[in-house]
């Protein structure tokens, strides 16, 4: 008898005769985050086990497991020898600090020799004799004792059940560009399209010396706290403040934004090409701000065509982005009073409706290939 973690995961089940691959990222993806813990890990018939931990390390293992993007839910069980004596000895044995109960068999071993509903009512019984203040109740109860008979002559038996992610396994959707700013949304939009299987390089435009070192290693934080959940991050930090230069000096300040955001858009497809991604992914959502209304974003969507542009937050209200980025992590980092680029040159009145033939005149002012071609040429990459 010992402790051992079960996990259970989801969406794979949909996947058919494709199962297997998403499965074998899955599996790579929990191996990894179990680095440096010494543990063994096994599969069951539709379950995955960590066994043979230091109980130290157990609430350790637990944090890092339900940020695995494909599993749905864990528990930490108490495996025995499938053998109904074993069993009832364990089940005798519990002391329950709740009022109602009920006992739930599942039995995966078609050879174990009792059916699942008698074995409920016998270890209910076992289990009232230990616990005398206890009642049982099939529905609105608050503890349900699992016993999960498999067909590898284990059975494994629980009672609480912990949420993980759920979603895709990570990698599974290939890699994306992230626009990581240092604001509440980006890193949210990097939760939200790694939770699909996406994986995510970090692209962030900077404006030093308008924006200090502490902006930038803000958005550093960012990646880092995103990480557990959507592995290592490569971070490209690309200089932009030339190019914001440019445009106050030559350009109609109610375009600034709209160009601006043309020129980000124009540079991120070329590092995304470079850097094998197949999606630019931001945080924009509808409505939010002058540069996120929808011709807006049409107007940036027709600065290039190399990639698609994802927005996993486009009909999220904010106090929805807020609370996912409070369960996260990042939002107090992400309030810092620490200015980033689009914050710089800002105009009084950015033009909300802007039709695309008004903005390829004044974008007409500038060497946009040069500006872009030089920002890329001093891009730094930092690994969060």
């Amino acid at each position: 008898m010992k402790r051992v973690i079960l996990l259970r995961f989801g969406e794979l089940y949909l996947k058919g005769k494709n199962r297997g691959y998403f499965e074998k990222v899955l599996i790579s993806n929990i191996k990894l985050s179990l680095k440096g813990i010494e543990c063994k890990f096994y599969k069951v018939t539709g379950r995955y086990i960590v066994s043979d931990y230091d109980e130290i390390d157990e609430t350790l293992i637990i944090n890092k497991l339900t940020k695995v993007f494909g599993l749905v839910s864990l528990s930490v069980a108490i495996e025995v020898k499938t053998d109904v004596d074993a069993i009832k000895d364990y089940i005798s044995s519990l002391k329950i600090p709740a009022k109602t109960f009920r006992v739930s068999v599942t039995r995966a071993d078609k050879t174990f020799p009792i059916q699942s509903n008698i074995f409920e009512r016998e270890l209910g019984g076992l289990i009232l004799k230990n616990n005398p203040s206890l009642k049982v109740k099939l529905k609105d109860y608050e503890t349900e004792i699992v016993v999960d008979i498999r067909e590898n002559g284990l059975t494994y038996i629980l009672h609480d059940k912990i949420e993980c992610e759920g979603g895709m396994p990570l990698g599974t959707a290939g890699k994306g560009l992230l626009l990581l700013s240092g604001g509440i949304d980006s890193p949210v939009a990097g939760y939200m399209i790694a939770k699909r299987g996406m994986s995510i390089t970090g692209l962030h435009f900077h404006s030093f010396p308008y924006t200090s070192e502490m902006a930038k290693q803000k958005v550093i934080s960012l990646a880092k706290l995103i990480s557990p959940y959507c592995g290592k991050i490569k971070l490209y930090m690309c200089p932009f403040t030339k190019i914001q230069e440019e445009i106050h000096k030559h350009c109609a300040p109610e375009f600034m934004i709209t160009i601006m955001r043309r020129i980000m858009m124009k540079i991120a497809g070329k590092i995304a090409i470079q850097s094998g991604c197949k999606a630019i992914i931001t945080g924009e959502n509808l409505g939010q701000v002058a540069s996120q209304t929808v011709e807006s974003l049409t107007v940036t969507n027709f600065s290039q065509t190399n990639v698609p542009i994802f927005r996993p937050l486009i009909a999220f209200d904010k106090k929805d982005i807020i609370n996912i980025s409070r369960k996260i992590g990042t939002y107090e980092t992400s309030i810092l009073p620490y200015e980033d680029c689009c914050t710089v040159f800002l105009p009084k009145n950015p033009v909300i409706k802007p039709k695309l033939d008004k903005v390829l005149k004044e974008e007409s002012k500038l060497d946009i290939k040069t500006l872009v071609d030089n920002a890329v040429k001093n891009i730094e990459i930092i690994e969060c």
